[in-house]
């Protein structure tokens, strides 16, 4: 479930360190080849409102397996693209069929015991930020070899590989909601309106998504220019350096399950923006710019990973329906923070990219605090096993 995770959101990235590449070879503006980060983000924040939801209406592993397939298709469409429109639908519809992502982590929280749902969703979460990650090396490395259509050739193989994989491997699971499918998105609002921990955490995670998004759409453009000059496949393996805080997930998941989510919380939102005093030096050494990264994608995790042990603990009956409220406001803040990039980029440069990120980072400090004062504790010990029906799969 890790891998299969991580190799569905990887297609949302391959674009980044190919950003210079692929305004060459299409003839697009810098500004026009940094839409297609923002493509995939806003992409995955439609799938998340109206597919992901539908894993509390119908059995998931079929929802899953269908899917992965449809994500296969649509990396073709990328992989054969002749023009900025084609390769921009390419990659809106990969991103909104790759919210099987978003299936699967829900899917493993609930085959969890309560008392482990941390680890467990740490591990699966694990293997979805690696991917996000490794894509950028993968699709770097690739290009060097076949152009960059080649990743997207690839990923498609493996998507079908998955869907093979997941419906030979994982057990039938129905959550009966009861609910008609445009009451099952409505619920999604009243589940918003009644939990405010869902409301401060889908904020958290919108602002820290942001502030990641601002370094990693920025990344590229600085990287090729001078004093750094790097090729695509050189900026992709900045991936590995940020997968190091990747490896942490499972053991915020961990403190989380012995109660100390709020810390890992707080000391998330503040190394975020902490991160931003090195990256600021990182315009001429690439030393500063590789401790604020690896500094920026620890706390990223430390934060994603508390606030998904705290919303989990909320309502097991309708755990899709409430990770598809915080991670569509989470992606929704990634797609604002790299819209909002390209055009800092153009107008005021690394400088002013610094600043925005570390505005958005500070928001994430603000919202914690808020939520302190205003919302009583609770803690992932409150959680109660969902009711579901569990089928072998015969084997």
């Amino acid at each position: 479930m890790s891998t299969a995770t991580g190799l569905a959101v990887a297609g949302n990235y391959f674009a980044q360190p190919l950003l210079d590449l692929i305004s060459r070879e299409l003839g697009l503006t810098t500004a026009t080849a940094a839409l297609l980060v923002t493509a995939a983000q806003g992409g995955y924040a439609l799938g998340l409102i109206l597919l992901v939801p539908l894993g509390d209406l119908v059995e998931r592993r079929r929802l899953a397996v269908i899917l992965y397939s449809l994500t296969a298709l649509f990396l073709l469409i990328s992989a054969t693209a002749a023009t900025g429109p084609i390769l921009l639908a390419g990659t809106v519809l990969t991103a909104l069929t790759s919210v099987a992502a978003q299936v699967i982590v829900p899917f493993a929280a609930t085959l969890a015991d309560p008392s482990e749902r941390g680890k467990v969703v740490g591990t699966v979460m694990t293997g979805l930020v690696l991917g996000l990650l490794l894509a950028r090396t993968a699709s770097g490395a690739l290009s060097e070899l076949g152009g960059w259509r080649t990743v997207y050739w690839v990923n498609a193989g493996l998507m079908i590989l998955m869907a093979v994989l997941l419906r030979l491997f994982l057990p039938r699971l129905n959550t009966r909601s009861g609910l008609s499918y445009p009451a099952l998105l409505g619920s999604i609002v009243t589940l918003l309106r009644e939990e405010p921990l869902l409301r401060w955490r889908a904020g958290i995670g919108a602002l820290a998504l942001a502030s990641f998004s601002v370094l990693w759409t920025a990344l590229t453009f600085l990287l090729v220019q001078q004093p750094y000059g790097w090729s695509e496949s050189s900026i992709g393996l900045f991936g590995l350096v940020a997968a190091a805080g990747a490896l942490t997930a499972t053991i915020a998941g961990r403190l989380a399950d012995r109660g100390h989510v709020q810390a890992v919380t707080a000391a998330g939102t503040m190394l975020m923006l902490a991160s931003w005093l090195p990256l600021a030096a990182g315009a001429r050494s690439l030393v500063w710019l590789l401790v604020g990264v690896i500094v920026l994608d620890l706390a990223q995790q430390a934060v994603l990973n508390s606030n998904q042990n705290v919303i989990y603990a909320l309502r097991p009956e309708a755990r899709n329906r409430i990770n598809s409220a915080y991670m569509t406001s989470y992606f929704v803040g990634g797609a604002i923070g790299s819209a909002l990039t390209s055009l800092v980029w153009v107008a005021h440069g690394w400088n002013g990219v610094v600043i925005l990120g570390a505005t958005l980072a500070a928001g994430t400090v603000a919202l914690w605090a808020l939520e302190r004062l205003t919302t009583r504790p609770t803690t992932p010990a409150a959680q109660t096993p969902a009711t579901t029906s569990l089928v072998p799969a015969g084997r």
